[in-house]
C-alpha cells in the first residue's frame, strides 16, 4: 500500500535572522499547462519570472504573469497590522517584516506551507493550482487565537509576458470591477485577472495606488534591469475564524473553477491527484526522495494548450498531445530535452500512457530527419537547429518499448524513425550527415549551436563543436543498433542487416578516431575546423553509457577514471576539466559573463544520470556505492528550487546551484537512478 501524500513532507528550516537564505530558496507549483505560481520562500518575489499566477495563454501569447505578489496583512483585533509578506525600504536598506512571524516552511505532498505566529495567534498559507486550470488558489487558516482577526490582501499586478523586463511602462488605465467576482482589465491586456473572495465578512476597500520601484535581486544578480512597478486596486479583508478556511482565487478562466469546488473541495482534490501519482509509481519511488521527486516530475509534463492545431489532431486521433517542460521558469519544451528525460519523467513513474503520448506528439514534428529543438513560448512552430535530440528520439523509442513491450506504437512510429536514419545517411540540415569517408556522422553550420553545449550570446556561438562530436556519434551508433534490434523484432531481417553494416562501420571508425592516446580518454570533437579537439568534457561518457557503447569495453575503465577524478562532483558533472584554458569556476554575472561559463566547468546534475550508467556497468552489484553518489543531489533537494533539482552548479565547492531552479533532466536522471537502487530493485537496461 503506498503511503498518503500527505506523509511526502520536506520541511525547511526558517531563521527570523537570516533573511538571505529564505530569499534564496523558492517554491513552485504548477497547472499541467506549463503556467505556474512562484516566489521566495520569504514571500518575495526576487525574479521578473515570479507571480502568484504565471497563466499559460494561447498562442500566440503565451504565459503572461497576471498577479504579481500579494501583499499580507494580518489584522488584529484591536486594529493593528502586521505585515506578513513584501518590504520594506528605509533608503538603500531592505528589510522584511513577514520574516519576524514566519515560524515553518514545509512542503506538503509538494506544495508549499507556511506557518506564521503573531502575538498567540498561529496561521497556516497554502498555495496550490488547480490542474489543468490558468488559476491559482491561496488558502489562510487559523490554527488558534482568538475571534476578531481579519486578513488584508492588496494584489499587485503588472500584466506582462513573464519575459518581459521588468522595467516596462505599466498598462495605462487598469479597471477594476468590483462584486462576488471582482474583475481586473487594461488595454492590450490578453485576459481579465478575475478574483474571488472566499470567507465570511468578505470586502473590497478601493485604494488604486502604484507600489513604485520594487527590486528583484536575483535579476540584479543575472546582470538585468531589476527594478519595476506594479498597481494595486486596493485591499481585499476576510474575516478569520479558528478552525476555518478563507482564501484568495485568482484565474484567467472565465468559469472559474471555484464555481465547482470550494477552496477545502480544491486542496483535497490535488491531494488525491498526487496521491495517484505515487500509486501508479513502483514501490521504490512512494516513499523518501523517490517520493518527491515522483511531485517534482509532474511539474513538468505538460499538456502545450497553446498549440490548439496540434491539440485538435491529437484529439482527432482519439490521443491526446502531451510534450515536457525543460525547466523552470524560463523553459518552454525542448525536444532534446524531452527525450533525455523521457525515462525519469514517465517510466520511472508509471505514467507509460503520457510516454506514448509524449512519443506520438513528437513524431508528428519530425520535418527533413529531424526533431524540433525546441517550441518559443507562445509560438506553435519548432526550431530544429540540433544535432542530437532526434537520435535521443531513438533512445526514448527504445526505454519506452523495453519498459512496456508496446509493439503497435514501435511499428506505428518504426517508418519515421527508418526515414530520419535515411536522411541523417544522406545528409540533412544544419550541415548534419554522415561523411562517406568513415561513416561517422558530422555537424555544423555558422551561427548554430547544435549539440547540448548549446549556449551562444549575440551571435557568438561559445561551444560550436563543429565536426563529428564524440556523443553525437555515441548516440548515431546507439540509434543505428536499436534500430536493427526493432526491424529484426517485427520481421524485417534484410532490412535489420543492411543498418547493422552502417552501425559496424561506425563503431570501428569511432574506435580508431576518437581515441586520445596521450590523455587516455576520447577527443571531443574530431574533423573540426581547427582540427581534433581534446579537450577533456563528459561527452565522452555516452559512448559508455548508452545502452549500446560504441566504445571497446578494453577502454571503458580509463575513461571511468578521468572523469571520476576530473569532472565528478558531488552534484553532477563539470562541463569542461579544470586546467583548460576556458575553464570557468563559477557561472555568475552579465548574461555574457554566464553564457561564456555555461559549458566551460559549470556542473550540470543531469549528467550524473549518464555517469551512473557508464560506473554501474562496471559496478553492477555495488548498491550502496552508486547511492553514495546520488547522496549530493538528495541534500540539494531542501535549497534552491525547494523539493526539485536546478539546473546547473558552480564548477568548485560549495557547487552553489544556479540556472532554472527546477530542471527537467536534472530531476528525471535522479528519479530514475533512485527507483532502480532500491534493494533487489531491477538495475537499469544500460547496465
Amino acid at each position: 500500500m503506498s503511503m498518503p501524500p500527505t506523509s511526502v513532507v520536506r520541511e525547511v528550516p526558517v531563521d527570523a535572522q537570516d533573511a538571505d537564505a529564505a530569499l534564496s530558496r523558492e517554491w513552485l507549483v504548477t497547472n499541467g499547462l506549463g503556467g505556474y505560481a512562484s516566489a521566495s520562500v520569504a514571500g518575495l518575489a526576487t525574479r521578473k519570472y515570479h507571480g502568484l499566477l504565471v497563466a499559460a495563454l494561447p498562442n500566440p501569447i503565451g504565459r503572461t504573469v497576471m498577479l504579481n505578489h500579494l501583499v499580507e496583512d494580518l489584522v488584529l483585533p484591536d486594529g493593528r497590522q502586521v505585515q506578513l509578506s513584501g518590504e520594506e525600504r528605509t533608503g538603500r536598506r531592505l528589510s522584511l517584516p513577514g520574516m519576524a512571524h514566519l515560524r515553518a516552511f514545509r512542503l506538503e505532498a509538494g506544495l508549499p506551507v507556511w506557518r506564521f505566529e503573531v502575538e498567540g495567534a498561529v496561521l497556516e498559507k497554502r498555495v496550490l493550482m488547480p490542474h489543468r486550470q490558468n488559476t491559482t488558489v491561496l488558502l489562510y487558516r487559523l490554527l488558534q487565537g482568538p475571534p476578531g482577526w481579519r486578513l488584508a490582501l492588496r494584489p499587485a499586478l503588472h500584466f506582462r509576458h513573464h519575459e518581459s523586463e521588468l522595467s516596462d511602462e505599466l498598462q495605462p488605465q487598469y479597471r477594476f470591477t468590483p462584486g462576488e467576482v471582482h474583475e481586473v482589465r487594461c488595454d492590450g491586456a490578453p485576459a481579465v485577472l478575475r478574483l474571488r473572495l472566499h470567507g465570511p465578512e468578505g470586502d473590497f476597500m478601493p485604494q488604486p495606488q502604484e507600489l513604485a520601484e520594487l527590486h528583484y535581486r536575483v535579476e540584479a544578480d543575472r546582470g538585468y534591469r531589476h527594478e519595476g512597478r506594479l498597481w494595486s486596486p486596493g485591499v481585499l479583508g476576510v474575516a478569520l475564524l479558528p478552525g476555518a478556511t478563507a482564501a484568495l482565487v485568482a484565474s484567467t478562466e472565465e468559469a472559474l473553477v471555484m464555481d465547482a469546488l470550494s477552496p477545502d473541495e480544491a486542496w483535497a482534490a490535488e491531494l488525491e491527484r498526487r496521491a495517484r501519482l505515487l500509486r501508479m509509481a513502483p514501490p521504490a519511488a512512494r516513499e523518501g526522495a523517490a517520493a518527491e521527486l515522483v511531485l517534482a516530475a509532474d511539474q513538468f509534463v505538460i499538456v502545450p494548450a497553446g498549440r490548439r492545431r496540434d491539440a485538435a489532431r491529437a484529439l482527432a486521433e482519439g490521443d491526446e498531445i502531451r510534450s515536457v517542460i525543460a525547466g523552470y521558469h524560463w523553459f518552454t519544451d525542448w525536444g532534446r530535452d524531452t527525450m533525455i528525460s523521457l525515462e525519469g519523467l514517465t517510466l520511472a513513474t508509471g505514467r507509460t500512457h503520457e510516454a506514448a503520448s509524449i512519443l506520438r506528439t513528437f513524431a508528428q514534428y519530425v520535418r527533413d530527419g529531424l526533431l524540433p529543438n525546441m517550441f518559443p513560448d507562445g509560438s506553435n512552430d519548432g526550431l530544429y537547429h540540433t544535432a542530437d535530440a532526434t537520435l535521443w528520439f531513438f533512445h526514448a523509442l527504445d526505454r519506452y518499448h523495453q519498459a512496456t513491450g508496446d509493439d503497435a506504437l514501435l511499428a506505428r512510429l518504426l517508418p519515421t524513425m527508418v526515414d530520419i536514419a535515411h536522411h541523417h545517411l544522406r545528409g540533412t540540415r544544419f550541415g548534419i550527415g554522415v561523411d562517406q569517408a568513415d561513416g561517422l556522422l558530422r555537424q555544423g553550420a555558422p551561427g548554430h549551436q547544435l549539440t547540448w553545449m548549446d549556449a551562444k550570446c549575440d551571435g557568438w556561438v561559445v561551444t560550436p563543436r563543429r565536426g563529428k562530436a564524440v556523443e553525437i556519434n555515441a548516440l548515431w551508433f546507439n540509434a543505428l543498433s536499436v534500430l536493427c534490434r526493432w526491424l529484426r523484432h517485427l520481421g524485417d531481417e534484410t532490412a535489420a542487416h543492411s543498418w547493422a553494416g552502417h552501425a559496424q562501420r561506425a563503431r570501428e571508425s569511432f574506435n580508431r578516431r576518437f581515441w586520445f592516446e596521450a590523455g587516455g580518454y576520447l577527443h571531443d570533437v574530431v574533423d573540426g575546423p581547427e582540427g581534433d579537439s581534446a579537450e577533456c568534457r563528459p561527452n565522452q561518457i555516452f559512448a559508455v553509457s548508452l545502452p549500446h557503447p560504441v566504445l571497446d569495453p578494453s577502454r571503458w575503465d580509463a575513461v571511468l577514471q578521468v572523469v571520476q577524478e576530473r569532472l565528478l562532483t558531488p552534484v553532477g558533472l563539470r562541463s569542461l576539466a579544470p586546467g583548460s584554458a576556458h575553464y570557468a569556476p563559477t557561472y555568475f554575472g552579465t548574461l555574457r559573463e554566464r553564457d561564456a561559463a555555461y559549458h566551460q566547468g559549470t556542473v550540470w546534475g543531469w549528467l550524473i544520470g549518464p555517469w551512473m550508467d557508464a560506473w554501474r556497468k562496471r559496478h553492477p552489484g555495488d548498491t550502496a556505492g552508486a547511492r553514495a553518489q546520488l547522496e549530493g543531489l538528495i541534500a540539494h533537494l531542501g535549497e534552491f528550487g525547494v523539493g526539485s533539482v536546478a539546473e546547473i552548479f558552480d564548477a568548485e565547492a560549495p557547487y552553489t546551484p544556479r540556472g532554472c531552479i527546477a530542471q527537467a533532466w536534472s530531476v528525471a536522471e535522479l528519479l530514475r537512478h533512485l527507483v532502480t537502487l532500491r534493494p533487489g530493485g531491477p538495475c537499469p537496461a544500460q547496465c
